[in-house]
């Protein structure tokens, strides 16, 4: 079974995700639509971020959100955003990946 604050956690991450693609497209909030996008999807992201941290360690938490935020937006820049990346960039990427599997397979912290 899938621990709740982990889901939530998840919600947390992908509505930043959202956030930070929207804060891109704004071009520095000259386009009010996804400036707009932005700051509501980083609220929700806010809040649901607080609800694992009433029960999972803080820093557990924050490598989760941002390890896994850095890998997800890294890919929406290579496939949507046309950007690219060198091979120090995906060995480091690589590496964060490596370590939100270790802290999900096998730290207690998170269960």
């Amino acid at each position: 079974m899938i621990h709740k604050p982990l889901v939530l956690l998840g919600m947390a991450i992908v509505a930043e995700v959202i956030g930070t693609a929207c804060l891109t497209a704004s071009q520095g909030f000259a386009r009010w639509v996804p400036a707009v996008v932005s700051l509501l999807a980083y609220g929700c992201a806010f809040y649901l971020l607080s609800i694992p941290l009433k029960t999972i360690p803080a820093g557990v938490v924050y490598a989760l959100w941002s390890g896994v935020g850095i890998v997800l937006i890294s890919l929406i820049g290579v496939v949507f955003l046309k950007q690219s990346l060198d091979v120090p960039a995906l060995a480091g990427i690589a590496l964060i990946l490596a370590g939100v599997l270790v802290i999900n397979l096998f730290s207690s912290a998170t269960h």
